[in-house]
């Protein structure tokens, strides 16, 4: 296999999660009498431009469909993180009634109703129906493709270049880089900005997130990586920021090369020194890394049995991708977890990819009253211990794996 972004043969795995379902790829009632398709799940490394990608065995559009069940609005944190990066892009920006803003990976329209709600002309880019379909029902414009720069030479014929291009955690999902960032290089005014926010591979590695790779994501950056990917193909690197989203995200601003009129900022040689501190560019950082995810599988399954031994009864909270990942390298079923509740209206109703273990809502836990909660969306752990704080009424107790187990 070769680097999606610079070309160099890769040899070095990170890890292999074995084989896995599409961690989106929810069941309904009819899919579970089908078999259901499994891929391989590796990580590799490459040490020419240090870009950590997984093997390619199913298509993006296989991936985000119709069925596609993630609704950016259903979390609190990040409506409010969209609320503010919207309104300090306003004002930094200076965007007005005259600007155009687009957002690839605009899922509900979660972010963009900030600037619709100001009078700025907005366009969300979504390839997948369903979040398509509730965007339009806010007012947002929304072409339901997939992003490329075919289709961004077709949205500068129809609706003109954009003064700010928005891309939230869609990078990692873009199984082909360098025709994503050619695309985001025709849609971009001269003048214009993109903001583009990724999940940050240093916090993956130290912090063990390893539940964070699946299928949808093809890539993990560091800063290291995005900014060779970046200047690379015609984008200046700006600035770059650190962000508590995801478990630790960070935002890299971008211009046209020699083209755009800011200055570059000092956070842009801070982060490369302190990547190069931590030896980004060197296999002893990535060293052990499946070791760690494999004591994180084991304390998960070893907690589960003895809990089933001692008769309590426990579930899960979040039927989130990541802890599909989790649940699936671990073989645990819904003997161990009984359900998983959600409060996603969407996934209600379904069964988790591989496991099978029912999507319940939310009133069904006061119902059975478990006596532990596992939080699979640890980045989430704060807002929904909050959300079932009336779980303590029982003696309920949450528990979260990633980076160690916390009983809370």
């Amino acid at each position: 296999m070769k680097c999606r972004s610079c070309l160099a043969q890769l040899d070095f795995c990170l890890i292999d999660l074995g084989n896995a379902p599409l961690s989106n790829a929810y069941l309904t009632e009819i899919t579970l009498r089908r078999p259901e398709k499994w891929f391989p799940l590796r990580v590799l490394v490459c040490t020419k431009c240090w870009l950590v990608q997984s093997e390619m065995y199913s298509r993006a559009a296989e991936i985000f469909n119709e069925e596609y069940a993630y609704f950016s609005s259903f979390s609190t944190f990040w409506l409010e993180h969209s609320k503010v990066f919207a309104a300090e892009a306003i004002e930094n920006f200076e965007l007005d009634q005259e600007s155009f803003v687009i957002e690839i990976a605009s899922n509900d329209g979660y972010l963009l109703t900030n600037f619709k709600e100001k009078g700025i002309p907005c366009l969300g880019i979504e390839p997948t129906a369903s979040t398509a379909a509730v965007a339009r029902s806010k007012g947002i414009e929304t072409m339901e493709v997939f992003f490329s720069e075919e289709k961004a030479i077709e949205i500068v014929r129809s609706y003109g270049k954009a003064d700010l291009i928005v891309a939230n955690n869609v990078l990692a999902h873009v199984p082909d880089l360098i025709d994503f960032i050619k695309g985001i290089y025709v849609a971009l005014k001269d003048s214009g900005l993109a903001s583009i926010e990724v999940h940050n591979l240093v916090n993956l590695i130290k912090l063990k997130q390893f539940d964070t790779i699946y299928h949808e994501h093809f890539s993990y950056y560091s800063f290291t990586a995005a900014y060779n990917l970046f200047e690379s193909n015609g984008l200046e690197v700006l600035s770059v920021s650190e962000l508590p989203s995801h478990g630790g995200s960070i935002r890299i601003m971008v211009q046209k090369s020699g083209i755009g009129s800011r200055n570059v900022g000092s956070s842009v040689l801070e982060q490369l020194s302190l990547e190069e501190e931590l030896n980004i560019s060197d296999l002893t950082f990535y060293d052990g890394f499946a070791d760690r995810a494999n004591e994180i599988k084991n304390s998960f399954v070893n907690f589960l049995i003895n809990k089933k031994n001692e008769g309590k009864i426990v579930i899960g909270y979040g039927a989130a991708a990541k802890g599909n990942t989790l649940i699936n390298y671990s073989g645990v079923k819904s003997d161990l977890i009984q359900f998983v509740a959600d409060k996603n209206t969407w996934k209600i109703g379904k069964y988790l990819p591989g496991s099978r273990i029912p999507i319940r809502a939310e009133e069904e836990i006061s119902k059975l009253k478990p006596d532990y909660i596992v939080i699979f969306p640890w980045n989430l752990r704060d807002e929904i211990v909050d959300q079932l704080r009336y779980c303590r009424e029982w003696n309920a107790k949450f528990v979260t794996f990633v980076p160690r187990m916390e009983i809370l």
